[in-house]
């Protein structure tokens, strides 16, 4: 069995156990920012209350260049209130749609940030972009710990396993806690479809085959989505599904869609598809780990806008 193939069944086994064992189950909350239409989730243990914070949100205000902490708040106030304490604060991949309130949660609340060891590559391709200076590292150390493919970690008493799922971007990655999984922008909910694929190192074949990954998956495993946008004819935001329900339901992947018509499928409408509004802001910020970058002389922060260049 190769490192791959074993990093799954691992990750299966412990979806088995959790759904025999209630006790192996976490907890979760889901907040959702409307704005970005991003979903962050706190998830925690409930014998040791460890909490994990997964994809959380820094307010951005574009046009007047200003950040603000009501997402993030939100989340502390739920943290005191149900006396967690947080180990780890969790990035799927540098997200294109919003910043992120990871040290701001960090100095907070403490715990380790941590994102996919892949997030070199990309740190890579935008520090050229943003013709970063020599100031700015390109090995992740940004970061406390860069998660590989298959690694296991604690949150209390429960285990969590970290899958790579590459093809939105180099690095994303998978989060499998108890019977749950967090699954970034690799899925949406099955009536929307999957993530695009056209970003810088993006690849829609790979991201065919990450899916295929996570949908082999106990069909009862619970899927915690990045986000949501109302497909046609849903009034209602949602963000957790199964993997069953994508298996039979995904409009993109579901129903034995083959890796070549997904190619077509998901090239074609990536095509048609505005850039986020918030690439470039976003881009530059997570890849530092969600710090802004260092202040000028003047002492002000500036995120710079490259023109004509993506």
């Amino acid at each position: 069995m190769s490192e791959h193939d074993a990093a799954l069944q691992a990750a299966t086994d412990q979806v088995e156990r959790a759904q025999k064992e209630r006790c192996m189950r976490p907890s979760i909350a889901g907040f959702f920012d409307e704005e970005t239409n991003t979903v962050s989730y706190v998830i925690h243990d409930p014998a040791s209350s460890e909490a994990a914070i997964i994809d959380s949100v820094l307010d951005f205000d574009a046009a007047a260049g200003r950040t603000s902490n009501g997402s993030a708040d939100r989340i502390i106030e739920y943290i005191d209130s149900n006396n967690l304490k947080v180990t780890w604060l969790i990035e799927t991949h540098a997200h294109a749609d919003h910043i992120s309130a990871a040290p701001y949660l960090q100095t907070r609340l403490g715990g380790k940030l941590g994102i996919g060891r892949e997030i070199i590559r990309v740190q890579d391709v935008f520090g050229k972009l943003f013709n970063a200076g020599t100031d700015f590292e390109r090995d992740g150390s940004q970061f406390d710990h860069l998660f590989v493919d298959g690694e296991t970690f604690s949150l209390g008493e429960l285990e969590g396993i970290a899958l790579h799922v590459p093809g939105h971007t180099p690095a994303d990655m998978a989060f499998i806690i108890g019977d749950a999984a967090f699954v970034g922008d690799t899925l949406f909910m099955p009536d929307f479809g999957t993530a695009r694929a056209d970003f810088p190192g993006g690849d829609a074949r790979q991201l065919y085959r990450s899916i295929q990954r996570l949908l082999m998956l106990p069909r009862e495993t619970r899927l915690f989505l990045c986000h949501d946008y109302k497909a046609p004819g849903r009034d209602e935001y949602a963000w957790e599904t199964t993997v069953g329900q994508q298996r039979d339901e995904n409009v993109h992947v579901g129903r034995g869609m083959t890796e070549e018509e997904f190619v077509e499928l998901r090239t074609s409408r990536d095509k048609t598809l505005p850039m986020p509004k918030l690439i470039l802001p976003s881009v530059q910020v997570n890849i530092r780990g969600g710090r802004l970058p260092d202040p000028e002389d003047n002492g002000v922060s500036y995120i710079k806008i490259p023109v004509n260049a993506v």
